[in-house]
């Protein structure tokens, strides 16, 4: 009978952490509900200390999801494991995380503290988590550089202060297989009532080991395994969820372990957490990379017609990528559409579909077939966590290498049609220019990314966009057959969710009763960054250009036309 590994999913606090996956709270629960989909046991929903957003989001997800385990990430601190229990009170399932640094070069250049104090705090934070819920995980952050002597008294203390979960991470990704294993096995050798408490690991990538050590732990011992969906995570990443569950599903033979993950849900949450985030899979990504069930050589083309296990070790299905051709064109009924979005894990309701069907004919009208991908993209395209108070009705744009592009949009503004032309360096350049003239605000371009999400000439072009408004980045993603169509949507996708943020802040401001502690001067702080600045103000040039990376000039007599140089 296989050994089960608990799965702690940490893509909502390590994870979104990472530059450009910053994600809000509507997105963040969203994520959480495909998690519980996907059959984490451990959700770790976010830090509550770091902002009243974060507190708002954690507090969102510990209410709304109720089957796994919640989790709330605070230092050993009174205030931030206080505040962790207030955000996931409401958890039918919570769990305090604490952790404190314990490497000699953390403690000495970080925390400034000794060994002894320390260990005081561990002891503390502890048993003041252990007030609040019977679940409290610690983790001594950068384990795999601290003392072995040290990691394994710390460890003795934390469980005998009340500890649950023992977490031991590779906090900069700097162990090797080998020397983790030894690390566990040291661990469950030598600390006393170590069976008391679950062992987990939480290893980051930044030599690229980081699932390679993760299983070497649980080989060793480790019962626990905290991970992100494709991987994301600060610097190199973390371990992967779907390569770990992966490698237990496929290697059973030697690795007898089992998780309660449902791996038909894989490719699914992969695809959300990239629309999300914007943070697109790259090809060769294992499980869930889009090249990584495809063959072009001939020698593998040929094996796999004969027999697909040649060459492939786990099959498409397996992780819920669909290989069924149900052809759809601009001829196919809702019935057949609603019954490839099922099959692809998409079930929608009569008035999703209804829906979705209209744009689905806008693009089956410009494309002979519609592929997998293609469906996946609209989906997502369509799912807007936020309200439109800026709606594209109608992009015509011009370009050519002898004269400046030109823009013409007209937004929908909750029922009134405005209309702004401008002029850029690109079509994309001018149809932003011409979108802030009408909304008033003027975002500048932190990143700008298109990919083809199917094959072909026809392929729809997804967009994704980093947009910083008076320094709060939002992230912004659309998809069409036209990538400047793509890019104007994308663009003012970002520029909603400013709006939106904007709004809750303002609602979190008049109830302000409802924010512990000093969350009300927190939000008069985020109201403050995320609301968009005047256009004008906005496009006040600046020596040597703006710092999107184009120049700035003078675009007419009434007002300043920003242009953006997309690299």
């Amino acid at each position: 009978m296989p050994e089960r590994i608990t799965i702690f999913d940490t893509t909502l606090r390590d994870g979104e952490q990472s530059p450009g996956c910053s994600m809000n709270l509507e997105e963040k629960v969203r994520m959480a509900r495909q998690l519980d989909a996907l059959g984490v046991d451990v959700i770790e929903a976010g830090f509550p200390m770091a902002s009243a957003d974060d507190f708002r989001a954690v507090h969102a997800v510990a209410r709304e999801i109720r089957r796994p385990v919640i989790a709330a990430l605070a230092r050993t601190t009174r205030d931030d494991i206080e505040r962790a229990w207030r955000a996931i009170e409401v958890a039918a399932r919570p769990r305090i995380h604490t952790f404190v640094a314990t490497s000699d070069l953390h403690m000495q250049h970080k925390l400034r503290k000794s060994r002894d104090e320390v260990l005081e705090m561990t002891v503390k934070a502890v048993r003041l988590a252990r007030s609040f819920t019977p679940d409290v995980e610690f983790s001594a952050e950068d384990a795999t550089r601290t003392d072995i002597d040290f990691l394994c008294l710390v460890a003795q203390a934390a469980i005998e202060s009340g500890a649950s979960t023992i977490n031991i991470p590779d906090t900069v990704g700097y162990t090797v297989p080998s020397e983790f294993a030894r690390i566990i096995a040291t661990l469950r050798e030598r600390v006393p009532r170590m069976d008391r408490a679950v062992l987990s690991v939480h290893c980051h990538n930044d030599l690229g080991l980081a699932v390679a050590n993760s299983v070497a732990a649980v080989e060793a011992g480790a019962r626990q395994v905290e991970c992100t969906v494709n991987g994301i995570g600060e610097r190199a990443g973390n371990a992967s969820l779907e390569e770990i569950v992966m490698a237990f599903f496929v290697r059973r033979d030697i690795l007898p372990f089992a998780t309660s993950v449902a791996t038909t849900e894989i490719y699914k949450t992969s695809q959300l957490l990239s629309s999300i985030t914007g943070m697109h899979v790259q090809a060769n990504k294992a499980v869930v990379g889009k090249n990584a069930f495809a063959h072009e050589a001939g020698i593998h083309q040929d094996g796999v017609l004969k027999e697909r296990r040649t060459y492939e070790i786990m099959t498409p299905e397996s992780v819920g990528i669909k290989t069924n051709r149900l052809v759809l064109g601009k001829h196919s009924g809702r019935h057949a559409l609603g019954k490839k979005l099922l099959d692809l894990g998409y079930p929608l309701s009569r008035p999703e579909l209804d829906r979705f069907y209209g744009r689905f004919i806008e693009i089956a009208d410009q494309k002979k077939e519609i592929f997998d991908e293609d469906l996946i993209a609209i989906v997502h395209d369509g799912m807007r966590d936020v309200p439109e108070i800026f709606r594209l009705k109608t992009l015509q744009a011009t370009a050519g290498s002898q004269k400046p592009s030109t823009a013409t949009v007209i937004l929908d503004v909750q029922g009134v049609e405005k209309v702004a032309c401008a002029v850029g360096d690109g079509p994309v350049a001018a149809a932003y220019t011409a979108i802030d003239q009408i909304t008033g605000f003027g975002g500048r371009l932190l990143d700008y990314s298109i990919r083809a999400v199917s094959r072909g000439r026809d392929a729809m072009g997804e967009v994704s966009v980093h947009v910083d408004f008076d320094g709060r980045t939002f992230t912004g993603k659309a998809a069409s057959t036209d990538v400047v169509d793509a890019s104007a949507r994308a663009y003012l996708h970002a520029v909603n969710k400013g709006l939106r943020l904007a709004r809750v802040l303002d609602e979190a401001e008049t109830a302000r009763a409802g924010l512990p502690g000093a969350a009300p001067i927190a939000a008069d702080r985020a109201r403050a960054k995320a609301k968009p600045q005047p256009a004008a103000a906005a496009r006040k040039p600046q020596p040597g250009g703006d710092a999107a990376g184009g120049p700035s000039r003078v675009g007419g007599p009434d007002e300043f036309i920003r242009l953006i140089r997309l690299v």
